[in-house]
């Protein structure tokens, strides 16, 4: 399995300062042609290091509401519930979950209505606590940088790495760090095809 070179990093970069941008202008600037910047985008797509092309809209520009950081002291084992109802939320741009079980979102909600949004999305005997701060200024600038694929190996936990297999089971892509490991998890998963 392959893993990220320069040209896959740089292709990145100019998605992520224009994700419109023609591929022909990517391959320009990346020295290969257009058709073979389109074969390593999909590739990062099926790799699942590009996940789509999204909108980034510029919410100080549309009347919403009041932009906030909410932060969220949640019960014991919890934060991946909150977490999830907050992302579900129409209102929420981000949402984290820390390890100290802390959920803390980014949201725009008119004024004085984030216990509405806390009732509406979130079991509230899951939270202990919250604070909410008014968001003065905000910036989103993702980055590559020179990070390496690398993901977990869907059986063991282990890195993956380019000696690694990937296999799609149902649409949904899984690594693996050996051949072992990845016949492993496909004798399970479709066991537990079969049984359910």
């Amino acid at each position: 399995m392959r893993g990220l070179d320069d040209t896959d990093r740089e292709i990145v970069r100019l998605l992520l300062d224009d994700a419109r941008r023609p591929f022909s202008d990517i391959a320009d600037q990346v020295g290969l042609s257009a058709p073979a910047v389109s074969d390593r985008v999909d590739r990062l797509e099926e790799m699942g290091v590009v996940r789509g092309f999204t909108v980034d809209l510029d919410r100080s520009l549309l009347r919403s509401g009041v932009p906030v950081l909410l932060e969220v002291d949640v019960s014991p084992g919890r934060a991946a519930e909150v977490r999830e109802g907050l992302a579900d939320a129409e209102a929420v741009e981000h949402v984290f979950r820390t390890a100290d079980a802390r959920v803390t979102a980014t949201a725009t909600v008119p004024q004085g209505e984030v216990p509405d949004l806390l009732a509406a999305h979130v079991d509230l005997d899951a939270v202990e606590d919250h604070a909410v701060r008014l968001v003065a200024d905000s910036e989103w600038t993702p980055g590559l940088g020179t990070a390496e694929f690398a993901p977990a190996c869907a059986e063991c936990g282990n890195t993956v790495d380019e000696e690694g297999e990937r296999t799609a089971l149902d649409g949904e892509t899984y690594y693996f760090c050996c051949g072992s490991c990845e016949s492993q998890f496909v004798e399970q998963y479709e066991s537990l095809k079969e049984g359910a």
